[in-house]
């Protein structure tokens, strides 16, 4: 049986081309390759490490003290909503 057409991305090293992720195939399984290149800026370029959290963080980013005020705060009102579970 027919395995389904995959997508994968990679980069051209001469007659080599390297992909972004493992193909899933044995090694030495033949394939058929079709190329097309991306656009340009398909791809943004990749962040240095800890950047990405850094800016899911928004206002918190440079004010970890108030993250974890915010946090406590929040943590406290949970507890005053909920109601007593009896045993």
């Amino acid at each position: 049986m027919p395995t389904p057409k995959t997508l994968l991305k990679g980069v051209v090293h001469g007659r080599t081309i390297e992909l972004e992720q493992e193909p899933g195939l044995p090694d030495g399984e033949k394939v058929s390759v079709t190329i097309e290149p991306l656009p340009v800026g398909a791809i943004p370029p990749r962040l240095p490490p800890g950047e990405g959290i850094r800016r899911s963080a928004g206002g918190w980013a440079d004010d970890a003290e108030g993250l974890d005020e915010y946090l406590d705060w929040n943590r406290e009102q949970r507890k005053q909503s909920r109601p007593e579970v009896e045993p």
